[in-house]
């Protein structure tokens, strides 16, 4: 794993000339069908009780506006109605993904709260210091421009503001550490191999959790970038984290 502040950007597609923004495009694109499906048995379930966790960070906070980046199919969108936000976007690049979210948010009955449209972490369409709370699940590892994202997140960002990230990290500790490595290795490859049409995509996945800087090296690339109250909250011995930063 490489744990400094700057790390090595991992592409889906080995020789592909598109850019990586274009590539992550073309693999959730491809995967959207079976994505939630995969993804319940990826995360043995535990990925909505992490959700929840998010949930319960913001509640108390009572945001008005909420931005869910990369939000996929939605799911996290959709638990966010529980904080009584007035007003929910969820935003991502796939087309793909986001037609699901449209349908689960049309079968929720939430129509009226959340919004979800195309939109891209890098250059987002929305004013300086207009949401309350912006969140992203499983997806900083997927951005191009890392730092370009983060610094965009924190200029739509109010002051005093929270940012929260849901992320896949590295288990430091023996045998989760040797347990989590294997299992990214070749059990998430496998099993999306046999759900999903695209031989690259779960690699790619697998790939990309591996070599993303987790714990304190992703706290220290938001401090960074200008955030502050900076925590990190290791989930399941460490298989993912919960960030938690705050504009000033």
């Amino acid at each position: 794993m490489n744990n400094h502040s700057s790390y090595e950007n991992v592409n889906p597609y080995d020789n592909s000339r598109l850019s990586k923004k274009n590539q992550v495009i073309k693999v959730f694109d491809t995967i959207s069908d079976v994505y939630d499906k995969v993804n319940k048995i990826l995360f043995f379930g535990l990925h909505s009780v992490w959700r929840k966790k998010v949930v319960k960070l913001l509640i108390d906070k009572k945001p008005v506006k909420i931005l869910d980046i990369a939000t996929g199919t939605g799911d996290l969108a959709i638990d966010l109605s529980e904080t009584n936000a007035k007003n929910i976007v969820g935003v991502d690049i796939s087309k793909e993904m986001l037609k699901i979210a449209r349908n689960k948010v049309n079968n929720n009955n939430l129509n009226d709260i959340i919004e979800i449209q195309l939109g891209d972490a890098e250059n987002l369409n929305f004013q300086d210091n207009y949401f309350d709370a912006i969140t992203c699940s499983f997806g900083v590892r997927n951005f191009e421009d890392l730092p370009k994202a983060l610094q965009e997140i924190k200029r739509i960002l109010k002051p005093n503001g929270t940012f929260v990230v849901l992320e896949t990290s590295n288990p430091e500790k023996f045998p989760f550490k040797q347990i989590h490595h294997l299992y990214i290795k070749n059990i998430v490859p496998f099993v999306g191999r046999m759900f999903s049409k695209d031989r690259y995509a779960y690699k790619y996945l697998s790939k990309s959790l591996t070599k993303f800087p987790s714990g304190i090296h992703f706290n220290n690339i938001l401090n960074k970038i200008g955030f502050i109250n900076i925590e990190n909250k290791p989930q399941t011995f460490g298989a993912t984290t919960i960030y938690v930063a705050n504009k000033k």
